[in-house]
């Protein structure tokens, strides 16, 4: 692994006041299961405090309607056209104050990369990518992906690329810059035809001045490491060397994986690993190192979530672990203790990612390679790449 220099995660314990409440799937107690098991293992970088957002950091991006809403709102409350109050969006006390601070962190982390105080910074509580300018969408009420790249914008990036893994389609970046040449959005997710926000089509990328600058990837349900490996390579090495982005944001939901509850693809915490470190290795490659982590979706919240991102956070860290690495004794002991659940035992499905190189040719009777070879149809000429090669 390419050398890191220092690497930073900006938390702190209140991050997990962003809480839908009990029954919600987007339970705060990832984020702290995460952080219990990355301290027990050691790979936490450093500790950087989460700062609150200001009203007009967050009007960047966010319409004074929108933030004037969300300050309103309180348990139970309910404002339709804003999309609070919903199954999706619950209410709840200090919402404004939690969802500030989630906002509030992942433009610290942006900063840390951007000034080279951290080659690599992380905010595993960010990554809501669904929230729109003036509407909550998606478990997410503000947007602190589309803030912080907006403020690497406006301290002069001219070329920011954000590469999106979550399941769902990240929507809501790439609507707010659709129109924005300087950001380059990819996203792979599981096709809108079957899933939430049903957006997210290969023939969706851009006009104007930012024709091209938009990439999806619908991959059809029941994907796996192979078939996600297949298409992340396929698609995404080759344009971010053609567009040699000045840094990388990334968005990594893990709700890709076979036992999350909400959708329908089959990727092992193996294969999840996999794309994390071809991430970090192109950020290195094209962008001196320059990589903005975030979290996002994941709902198997013991099974699954804690183990995928304290690889993420490992990776960040420049300190990958062994997936055949056991989860600690006192981690386990807290989540059969305490929470009343099963512990996965290691950090490791228990599968060695392989996939399929792109120039071996495509089988166009194969859904997964119909999806992405319109992508690359779609969007590669106009990047002065061949579809074909």
């Amino acid at each position: 692994m390419s050398g890191c220099g220092r690497t930073t995660v900006v938390f702190d314990e209140t991050l997990t006041d962003y809480d839908f409440g009990p029954t919600h799937p987007m339970s705060p107690l990832r984020v702290d299961l995460t952080m219990r098991l990355a301290r027990e293992l050691g790979v936490v970088p450093t500790l950087v405090d989460a700062p609150v957002a200001s009203d007009d950091l967050i009007g960047t991006i966010h319409t004074p309607s929108m933030i004037a809403a969300v300050k309103r709102m309180s348990r139970g409350t309910v404002d339709v056209e804003h999309g609070l109050g919903s199954d999706d969006n619950p209410t709840f006390d200090h919402m404004h104050q939690a969802a500030a601070h989630v906002v509030g962190a992942s433009v610290e982390a942006c900063r840390q990369v951007w000034t080279g105080e951290s080659s690599h910074s992380a905010n595993i509580a960010g990554g809501l990518h669904h929230a729109m300018r003036d509407r909550a969408s998606g478990f997410c009420i503000y947007n602190d992906v589309a803030v912080g790249i907006q403020w690497l914008l406006d301290q002069g990036a001219t070329r920011v690329a954000y590469v999106d893994v979550d399941v769902h389609h990240g929507d809501g970046v790439e609507h707010i810059f659709a129109d924005d040449p300087r950001v380059l959005t990819i996203s792979l997710h599981e096709t809108g035809q079957m899933l939430f926000p049903g957006t997210g089509f290969a023939t969706d990328c851009g006009s104007g001045a930012a024709e091209g600058t938009i990439v999806n990837v619908a991959l059809p349900p029941g994907t796996a490491d192979a078939g996600w490996l297949r298409a992340f390579h396929a698609v995404v090495p080759p344009l971010l060397r053609e567009w040699k982005p000045e840094i990388l944001v990334t968005q990594h939901g893990c709700d890709s994986h076979l036992e999350d509850p909400l959708a329908h693809l089959m990727l092992t915490v193996d294969g999840q690993r996999a794309t994390y470190l071809a991430l970090h290795d192109l950020a290195h490659e094209i962008c001196e190192g320059r990589w903005v982590v975030t979290g996002g979706g994941g709902y198997a919240i013991v099974e699954v979530v804690p183990r995928a991102w304290t690889h993420l956070l490992g990776i960040v860290n420049g300190t990958p672990l062994d997936p055949q690495t056991e989860t600690p004794p006192l981690w386990r002991e807290h989540v059969r203790d305490d929470l009343g659940c099963t512990p996965p035992l290691r950090l490791t499905d228990g599968r060695t990612p392989t996939w399929r190189d792109w120039d071996e040719g495509f089988d166009p009777e194969v859904w997964l390679d119909r999806a992405i070879h319109a992508t690359r149809q779609a969007v590669f000429p106009l990047h002065g790449l061949d579809a074909y090669a």
